[in-house]
């Protein structure tokens, strides 16, 4: 049974990175300290600005979620940075796939012994059922991501045989 589906979207949050929102939080007290310190030397005044610079671009990078999108046998998965700016970061033609299947699925048993490049465009979050999905594409690379149920059935859909949902 072949199925079409025209177009569907899913959106994952990732787990904030600590580091990024120390260094944000670092990078404000320091411009605040060097502000406060401008009256004694010029030179304050351009740390002030590097500090706040530096914190303006920690808090861009400590929000990040992926968007799946699934169009045309094709799986597209962007970074979002902040709501604000968005990376594609990988197309997958789904005639190239291997398998997809449920990270803990047996299914993936026969790909253990072999090293892949990993991508992993996943929340970070560890939970119950696990919602991660492991692809191994083109033989090459073995990627990690959070795929909507109702992705996983249209991929279903056109590929049958390599996709599995236990």
């Amino acid at each position: 049974m072949m199925s079409e589906v025209g177009y569907i979207e899913c959106m994952v949050a990732c787990k904030p990175s600590m580091v990024m929102r120390f260094l944000r939080i670092l990078g404000i007290m320091l411009a605040v300290v060097f502000f406060l310190l401008t009256t004694f030397n010029f030179f304050f005044i351009f740390l002030c600005i590097a500090a706040g610079v530096g914190a303006y671009f920690a808090g861009m990078n400590a929000s990040i979620e992926y968007e799946y999108q699934y169009c045309d046998h094709e799986i597209s998965v962007d970074k979002i940075y902040n709501k604000s700016r968005r990376k594609n970061m990988a197309k997958f033609e789904t005639e190239r796939m291997e398998i997809l299947a449920p990270i803990r699925s047996y299914h993936l048993d026969e790909f253990n012994g072999k090293t892949y490049k990993e991508l992993h465009y996943e929340s970070g979050y560890e939970q119950q059922p696990d919602p991660r999905y492991v692809m191994i594409y083109d033989g090459r690379e073995k990627v990690f991501f959070e795929p909507s149920a109702e992705m996983v059935e249209a991929i279903r859909g056109v590929v049958p045989r390599k996709v599995y949902r236990e």
